[in-house]
């Protein structure tokens, strides 16, 4: 079951829980599939557009925009990117589905854990400038609610699972 966000209180609880929902709608929608059917190319215009490439892309800005720009983290993924952009796609098709998805899950508790210890204006940097923990929940949410409704499309082009 996903948990739902709080309908009253303080605004770092409702971003956090909107955020949390999305994530466990990214796990219920790539959860069930075989590993051929969470790498196959279901957009001919973007192939590498799967659930184990979108699941495997939103571990990499989970990282990126918690323990990259919020904790200073460095990035392992820059040598890897700086020769293919679509590096973190292309992992998901690399792995077991079920290895993707964990490292997902994994990826989310230290994004929690992160985030947990800091204000909602503590500040990180981005290569554009400085932004606070506010602006990258929020973000976040864009981010990953755009991607579950990719998500919910691809799973019901390749098994025919419908829902939220």
């Amino acid at each position: 079951m996903r948990p739902e966000a709080p309908r009253t209180g303080d605004e770092r609880p409702q971003l956090d829980g909107f955020l949390d929902f999305l994530r466990a709608t990214v796990v219920l929608k790539a959860s069930g599939l075989t590993d051929e059917q969470a790498r196959r190319p279901l957009l001919d215009s973007s192939p590498l557009t799967t659930v184990a490439g979108i699941v495997a892309h939103l571990t990499y800005v989970e990282h990126a925009w918690f323990c990259r720009v919020l904790d200073g983290q460095d990035d392992p993924w820059a040598a890897r990117l700086a020769v293919d952009r679509d590096a973190e796609f292309r992992e998901g098709h690399d792995r077991p589905l079920a290895e993707v998805v964990a490292d997902y899950e994994r990826q989310c508790a230290v994004s929690r854990a992160v985030a947990a210890g800091l204000a909602l204006d503590a500040e990180g940097q981005h290569r554009d400038g400085p932004v606070n923990l506010r602006w990258v929940l929020i973000h976040m949410v864009e981010e990953t609610g755009r991607h579950a409704g990719h998500l919910d499309l691809l799973r019901e082009s390749a098994d025919g699972s419908t829902g939220e």
